[in-house]
C-alpha cells in the first residue's frame, strides 16, 4: 500500500478509520515528533515508513481491529495532487485555497 506522505515523513491531513468496534484517529505531526501511537498502530506506521504521526485508538483494544481500522484510515488519505486531479485544478490552486482557510489568515 502506497501512502501519500507530506515531506516524506507525515500525513497530509487528519483522518479517521474504523473496523468493527475499532475506531482510530490519525493526525499529522510536526517534524521530530516521531510515532506517537499504540502498539499495533505503531508497527503499521513503522512498516509503511511514516515518521511523524499522532494517533489514538478510540473504540477497542483488540489489536486486529486496531490494525484494520488503521488501514481503513490510511486508505482514506489523499494528497493535494490527488484532490487536484479529481477536481480538474492545479495543485497550486488547491494549496492556495487551503492556506486561505487557516485560522491565522482570518485573524
Amino acid at each position: 500500500m502506497a501512502i501519500p506522505l507530506k515531506d516524506g515523513r507525515t500525513l497530509h491531513h487528519e483522518v479517521r478509520g474504523h473496523h468493527g468496534a475499532g475506531k482510530v484517529l490519525v493526525r499529522p505531526a510536526p517534524a521530530g515528533t516521531g510515532i506517537i501511537a499504540g502498539g499495533p498502530m505503531r508497527v503499521v506506521f513503522e512498516a509503511l515508513g511514516v515518521g511523524d504521526v499522532v494517533s489514538k485508538s478510540l473504540g477497542t483494544s483488540n489489536p486486529y481491529n486496531m490494525v484494520r481500522a488503521t488501514f481503513d484510515a490510511l486508505k482514506n488519505q489523499q494528497s493535494p495532487r490527488m484532490v487536484a486531479a479529481r477536481r480538474g485544478r492545479s495543485v497550486s490552486e488547491i494549496l492556495a485555497r487551503r492556506e486561505d482557510q487557516t485560522p491565522e489568515a482570518s485573524a
